[in-house]
């Protein structure tokens, strides 16, 4: 069995609160070895802390969502300064722009982005990244710091997959991949090198077809990687051993 790495999950999301411990068995059962819990907020980030010195293989990431970018001030940079210090946690994250929702106003998410990638360099780790409808912005202000990472559930066209892949940076692959509109995802995927892919559920949202629509679960990185390799032209174990030697690659993950 092929070893998978779900790069970006919410286990510590709400909706996993009755069965997470089965969800987690479920994955390990479908090869998925190592996940990255990832927070969005201080609670979050420290119950993504939490959940991976309980689940075997699971490493967590800490930050504040742009949805929440109002709430990153002083004292929660030193917070979550102070949680990465614990030795699971592998990334800063998730962290970025939001021009789609706008629940914060943009001057409030560029200022916390910027905090928060500041304490990426000074931590030295990856960050995990959130955007949407505003992949010029993000790539620029990302050009502005010595930080690598990954786009999350990546969504810009083709020329900002180009841009980030020429900066060093990876792109995450998830269920939207599967989804049969997905056609600018579909290009980028088959554009963007191996070694620059790595592949997510973001669950419990965006579950690949044929589960659209459902809760989401790591145990579905199959699903999104029969897609990814069809479109890349491998094979499954070619594509398990490229995107999980990138995720060690880039989070520092240790078996």
């Amino acid at each position: 069995m092929s070893i998978w790495t779900d790069t970006h999950c919410h286990l510590n999301h709400p909706e996993f609160a009755s069965d997470r411990a089965q969800v987690w068995n479920r994955a390990q059962e479908a090869g998925i070895r190592y996940a990255i819990v990832v927070g969005y907020d201080l609670a979050s980030s420290g119950w993504a802390i939490q959940l991976s010195t309980q689940l075997a293989g699971c490493f967590a990431s800490i930050g504040i969502h742009p949805h929440d970018a109002t709430q990153c001030t002083p004292e929660t940079l030193r917070r979550l300064q102070q949680l990465a210090s614990q030795p699971d946690v592998v990334a800063i994250g998730e962290i970025g722009l939001d021009y789609y929702r706008n629940l914060c106003p943009r001057q409030a998410q560029q200022r916390a982005f910027r905090l928060q990638l500041q304490l990426a360099v000074q931590l030295q780790l990856p960050v995990i990244i959130h955007c949407r409808d505003a992949y010029d912005d993000l790539l620029t202000i990302l050009s502005e710091y010595p930080v690598r990472g990954v786009l999350h559930c990546f969504s810009g066209e083709l020329h900002h997959a180009q841009r980030a892949v020429e900066m060093g940076w990876f792109l995450g692959i998830g269920g939207v991949v599967t989804f049969k509109n997905a056609h600018t995802l579909r290009e980028v995927v088959q554009q963007t090198p191996l070694e620059n892919l790595l592949l997510e559920t973001d669950a419990p949202y965006l579950a690949p077809m044929p589960h659209r629509g459902k809760r989401n679960e790591p145990a579905y990185i199959p699903v999104i990687a029969q897609t990814v390799a069809a479109l890349k032209g491998v094979s499954l174990a070619e594509l398990s051993t490229a995107t999980t030697g990138n995720a060690f690659r880039l989070f520092a993950l240790k078996e």
